[in-house]
């Protein structure tokens, strides 16, 4: 089956020849045009048309104007089109020439971008067909847009093509980057450079380096953070900074970079000295991550002075490399450094620096004040009469009276209370605390004089002391606060206790009624004597082994068991074996008879 399609169309210009292409129309095509000079009709060159056809119209695909000699006296006879279906070629024949055409392969179509600049566009055409394109390779193409970007200026655009375009070519790399150099472009290239599969010779990193360290500090110490230390000679690089520190010994940035370029070069302990006078936030990362503990030994006040809580959790996180006795004697000169030292390690292991305590007391009371109590309660090596003369020097009346009555002397810790602090509800607790009945006198004695006091005791002391105690010994006529409300308490308070102790009467009474049933119903149960049973005098069998003789038997509660002529008194109320080992006597619950 043979499909013709027809299609119908009108054209503004005079047909000589008509070819295929495909689904599309090459037409050769006879124009006459307006002369500009003469404005006289006259014959212009001719075209080839290549154009679609539609239902009713047609879709120009390009139109290309033919130049052969003698056009200008050609007429639309004169010219022929032939074609070749095999070789896709068309001959165009006028009366002088020949012009033969054939369709443009991705070769042409590059040829022509690259005529036009358009060299982005050519490079992905020759990526496409690389393995069709014959006149054309992809690394010339991607030189001269290089070189077409650094033209125009656009350096940055040029440096990062080159990554793509260069690849791993080590020799076209270090072209392109004394190129580069030559045009004052080194730091638009220096993101690009590889650092890994392709390595390029020391002498390109070095050049990039240096040059960022004529005139951009920052961006040097960049490149020192990301390149890798083995990229470059880092001893030629050392002595450049150095160099430039001469100059300005004060630069931060080149200092910090300075230490990274050290920590490369396994100089650690210049890295950290470094590190230490920059007060770098990384000095304890590289103490850690290079055990560099040994040269930080006679640098701990640095540390201490930069961060001390830092610097306390990794001398105690590293005991074993930097002993708690060298630490002490390194601060020995910085005694509040020293405090927050031990203060750290005695929250860690009360026991630890228990040589030390006793410096402690004077160190908290000098620089702690509020953990000193504290310390005080915890410490079971701190000497008790050393802490109360420094207390005592200082008037820290509550350390004082934790300490006398720690010591035994309690009356005086609460005369103390009393005098210094003036504090009826400490007072009161303490007393509480000790359970004193002659603390509870002396409190008595001491506020029966001060109305304050005594609403105080007599709001606390309902449950210790007999509130008439004190009552009796208040003086007629003195004017107390808040009396009223005070005996009020005081009736409930007692009202309360009694309503406790009936309720506690009734549990007890309960419990004792239920336990005395459950013994009698126990005491009722019988008890099975047989051959297996022996008795606990003669360690015989309990029972005969003629059935027909008589016996008696005594058994206890405890389960014990006698022949009743084996007893040494008869009768017995207690088992002697329970009796003699105090568990409490077990009576006699049954007398076997036969």
């Amino acid at each position: 089956t043979i499909l013709i399609n027809i299609f119908q169309f009108d054209t503004e210009f005079y047909i000589s020849g008509l070819a295929p292409l495909c689904d599309q129309l090459v037409i050769l095509s006879y124009v006459k045009e307006i002369s500009e000079k003469t404005e006289v009709e006259c014959c212009a060159r001719p075209r080839l048309d290549i154009v679609q056809p539609l239902p009713e119209s047609c879709e120009e695909i390009s139109s290309d104007a033919l130049t052969v000699r003698g056009f200008q006296e050609n007429e639309c006879r004169d010219y022929h089109l032939e074609y070749s279906e095999g070789e896709s070629l068309f001959y165009i024949i006028s009366p002088r020439d020949v012009v033969v055409a054939k369709e443009r392969d991705q070769d042409d179509h590059i040829d022509w971008l690259l005529e036009k600049k358009k060299y982005e566009e050519a490079l992905m055409a020759a990526e496409i067909s690389q393995k069709t394109i014959k006149k054309h390779k992809i690394l010339d193409i991607g030189l001269a847009y290089i070189n077409h970007l650094v033209e125009k200026g656009e350096y940055d655009l040029a440096a990062r093509k080159c990554q793509k375009i260069l690849g791993k070519n080590t020799e076209l790399w270090e072209f392109e980057v004394y190129k580069f150099k030559e045009i004052g472009q080194l730091k638009a290239i220096s993101r690009y450079l590889p650092r890994r599969d392709p390595v390029l010779k020391p002498l390109i990193y070095e050049m990039v380096l240096h040059e960022f360290l004529e005139s951009d500090y920052e961006g040097f110490a960049t490149l020192i953070k990301e390149w890798p230390g083995d990229l470059y000679n880092n001893t030629i690089i050392v002595q450049a900074v150095v160099d430039h520190l001469k100059k300005d010994p004060q630069n931060k940035t080149l200092l910090r970079t300075l230490a990274e370029l050290y920590t490369y070069d396994q100089r650690y302990g210049r890295a950290l000295e470094i590190y230490l006078t920059l007060r770098h936030k990384d000095v304890f990362q590289l103490i850690h991550k290079h055990n560099l503990f040994s040269s930080i030994r006679d640098k701990i006040v640095l540390l201490m002075d930069f961060d001390s809580e830092k610097a306390v959790d990794m001398l105690l996180d590293n005991e074993d490399k930097i002993s708690i006795d060298r630490v002490v004697e390194e601060l020995e000169n910085r005694p509040e450094l020293q405090h927050v030292y031990l203060h750290k390690l005695f929250k860690r292991d009360h026991h630890k620096g228990q040589r030390y305590h006793e410096k402690q007391i004077s160190l908290y009371a000098e620089y702690d004040r509020p953990n000193l109590l504290p310390f005080l309660r915890d410490s079971t090596h701190c000497p008790l009469e050393k802490a109360l003369e420094i207390c005592q020097q200082r008037n820290f009346v509550e350390e004082t009276v934790y300490l006398l009555s720690r010591m035994g002397n309690s009356r005086s810790a609460l005369k103390m209370i009393m005098e210094e602090l003036q504090d009826v509800d400490k007072a009161i607790e303490f007393a509480k605390e000790q359970d004193d009945g002659e603390l509870w006198e002396d409190l008595i004695l001491y506020s029966i004089d001060k109305p304050p006091f005594i609403t105080g005791l007599l709001n606390n002391i309902g449950t210790h002391v007999d509130p008439i105690l004190l009552i009796h010994r208040i003086k007629e006529g003195m004017e107390i606060p808040n009396l009223r409300d005070s005996l009020v308490k005081i009736l409930q308070d007692y009202n309360l206790q009694i309503l406790l102790r009936e309720g506690c009467k009734k549990i007890l009474v309960a419990d004792s009624l239920s336990l005395l049933k459950k013994m009698h119903r126990t005491q009722m149960k019988g008890v099975l004597v047989d051959e297996e049973n022996i008795c606990e005098s003669c360690l015989s069998p309990i029972l005969p082994s003629d059935a027909s003789k008589s016996f008696n038997v005594v058994v206890f509660h405890c389960r014990h068991m006698f022949h009743k002529e084996c007893l040494p008194v008869s009768p017995v109320q207690f088992c002697n074996i329970c009796s003699a080992k105090h568990r409490g006597p077990g009576s006699a619950i049954l007398e076997m008879k036969k």
